[in-house]
């Protein structure tokens, strides 16, 4: 007996639901709390991605790698290489689907983790540069490293101030392609005070200096992003929920 072919009706729930969770206040804030409470642990600092930390919450991973194969970019650049987990795992996407570089920028990248990058069977798709993001000379230097005609997806993920985020996402956002996204990253500190924001961190962020209100500032500017509210919808246990958005010209 030959079983039913649901693979469409698979596909149409997940929609469904997805973006059903994404209407459910009362989960959401369940979920802030648990986030919360697990910062306790470091919770996002206990992974590590083909033998290299990557400080991503398990659902933000999940997450880029359901874009990065259904886009299938030819560049992703990411602000804020920290030690190096990220670039190598978005590298060892394109190193399956058989294309592409990652281009990882950051102020300070320390030489035990550019080592640790440079050593990596996925180095051979990562270009490092370092220098401020938004410095003219590097933004020179990432346009150079850009193909003609290639499509680039962005992961802006460094100093989370409103006011860089925002510069960040003037800068970058007009290098990704139609079809492609830019995911700001930890937006979750948008949702919480300064006395419930998590304290293990170099700089507190907390909501009025943070990711989210820059994307939402930079979203009133342009007209060439939307919210991906369906992939968004499922990210309860993220770090970057609304984070995701999609070129759409």
């Amino acid at each position: 007996m030959t079983a039913r072919d649901d693979r469409q009706e698979f596909e149409e729930n997940k929609v469904k639901q997805s973006a059903a969770l994404g209407q459910d206040h009362a989960a959401f804030d369940q979920s802030l709390s648990l986030v919360t409470k697990l910062d306790e642990y470091d919770y996002s600092y206990l992974w590590s991605w083909m033998g290299v930390p990557i400080i991503q919450m398990p659902a933000d991973v999940m997450a880029t790698q359901e874009i990065i194969w259904s886009t299938k970019p030819d560049v992703i650049i990411e602000t804020g290489v920290a030690r190096g987990g990220s670039v190598l795992f978005m590298a060892s996407m394109l190193e399956m689907i058989g294309n592409g570089t990652v281009i990882g920028v950051d102020v300070d990248i320390r030489s035990h983790n550019r080592e640790a990058i440079e050593n990596h069977p996925m180095s051979k798709r990562v270009k490092l540069i370092e220098g401020g993001s938004v410095d003219i000379g590097v933004l020179e230097e990432v346009r150079s490293l850009i193909p003609e005609d290639a499509r680039v997806m962005v992961v802006l993920d460094s100093d989370h101030s409103r006011d860089h985020v925002l510069a960040e996402c003037r800068a970058y956002g007009e290098l990704v392609t139609e079809g492609c996204y830019l995911v700001v990253a930890d937006t979750l500190v948008g949702h919480v005070s300064k006395e419930n924001a998590p304290k293990k961190r170099s700089k507190l962020w907390y909501k009025g200096n943070d990711p989210l209100s820059a994307l939402q500032d930079y979203l009133s500017e342009v007209d060439r992003f939307e919210v991906d509210e369906v992939l968004n919808g499922k990210l309860v246990l993220s770090s970057s929920p609304g984070g995701y958005v999609r070129c759409i010209r």
